[in-house]
């Protein structure tokens, strides 16, 4: 099934126009214009706008017969961003570095890749079930840190309230020799919290390589662990 949300395209062609326009000029209120800011403020603006789907090219050729109401919602779209700029602006992602406008992060190039689906998983008080916050959740393989996607996504992982307890990574894809090599990746969940028994949970995911890179999240590309606990010290309860 192939839906698309016509809204992205405007938004994302508009937030271009606006910050290459800020780029070229004084830029008085020393607003950033980096690519982690833009994908921000478009964040920002798809949160707040209509989506208007389409499945074929009729759905393109009605938006296009549509003038006015699309001057309206270009608008709008407009003074979206704007509000978004100043906001996203002002409270800048601490971990990125900030410098590059354009472009993406190093990606491998005409090569098969393991492509790695996101890993979701919930974290949970063994004694009351109450969903953990404040704790740093670290995904690894074979002992080491897993690279993830992009700076996006975070490992370790800090767990906050308003998630419930669930966590989530996006580990980098993984070069290939060819397509459709079937690969289980070993991975292992690594929690300490003072006080509690140390949580060290163990999975496997398979993965076939394919042709290009996956740099698109998708809900379709996901891999969900089972619910995991954290005890008192001294408790016979644990994970395996």
């Amino acid at each position: 099934m192939d839906v698309h949300n016509t809204i992205e395209d405007i938004v994302f062609r508009a937030i271009d126009e606006i910050f290459d326009a800020i780029d070229k000029g004084d830029n008085p209120h020393k607003l950033c214009t980096c690519n982690q800011c833009r994908l921000d403020t478009a964040c920002f603006v798809l949160n707040r706008a209509n989506p208007y789907y389409i499945i074929s090219n009729r759905g393109v050729a009605r938006v296009e017969q549509e003038p006015i109401e699309r001057q309206q919602l270009e608008a709008d779209i407009v003074t979206l961003i704007h509000e978004g700029i100043r906001r996203v602006s002002h409270n800048q992602r601490p971990y990125s570095s900030h410098l590059e406008h354009t472009g993406a992060d190093d990606e491998p190039s005409g090569r098969p890749v393991f492509n790695i689906p996101t890993i979701i998983g919930r974290l949970f008080n063994g004694i009351n079930f109450e969903p953990l916050a404040d704790i740093v959740v670290v995904l690894y393989e074979e002992g080491l840190l897993v690279k993830m996607k992009d700076k996006n996504w975070q490992n370790p992982y800090t767990l906050v309230r308003n998630t419930k307890g669930t966590f989530t990574f996006w580990p980098d894809s993984v070069p290939a020799e060819k397509e459709n090599i079937r690969r289980i990746f070993q991975y292992a969940i690594k929690v300490e919290v003072p006080g509690m028994e140390p949580l060290h949970h163990f999975f496997q995911i398979p993965v076939t390589s394919e042709s290009k890179y996956v740099r698109s999240f998708s809900i379709n590309r996901t891999f969900k662990i089972q619910d995991l606990y954290m005890f008192p010290l001294g408790s016979d309860e644990g994970n395996d």
